[in-house]
């Protein structure tokens, strides 16, 4: 991946690089009236939207397609190894995750407005993954 993040003609973000063996970071990238920050390498992979956390994986992952349409947000993320993975949301609220098109159960976030889950890449390579709001 040559860019650490860049929009796509969707208007989706891309961001990430699994592959360098140690921490790069983008700052101050502007997209639809925001300014985000990513870090990326082979560890962890960390994007902000304006200083709050949007998505964060251990060990670091590719997401392409990044995007949030009311109450539901949707990337696709590729990555060598299994992720846990962290994203921001609404705080103490419910959602369904969809891993590859299967609910992984309802899971309720943090007063942070974080919700985490694991996601198997391993086997995979690339997964689709779906946050509805429950």
């Amino acid at each position: 991946m040559a860019d650490l993040i860049r929009t796509e003609a969707d208007g989706s973000l891309t961001f990430g690089d699994y592959s360098l063996p140690e921490k790069k970071k983008q700052d101050d990238f502007k997209a639809d009236g925001n300014s985000y920050k990513v870090k990326t390498y082979n560890e962890i992979t960390r994007l902000e939207c304006d200083g709050v956390l949007e998505y964060e994986s251990v060990p670091g992952t590719n997401v392409t397609s990044f995007k949030r349409l009311g109450d539901k947000l949707a990337f696709v993320v590729e990555g060598k190894d299994d992720a846990q993975i962290t994203v921001g949301v609404e705080a103490e609220t419910s959602y369904n995750v969809k891993v590859a098109g299967e609910s992984i159960g309802v899971m309720k976030s943090n007063l942070g407005g974080k919700l985490s889950f694991g996601v198997e890449l391993q086997d995979f390579g690339k997964v689709q993954v779906e946050v509805l709001k429950a």
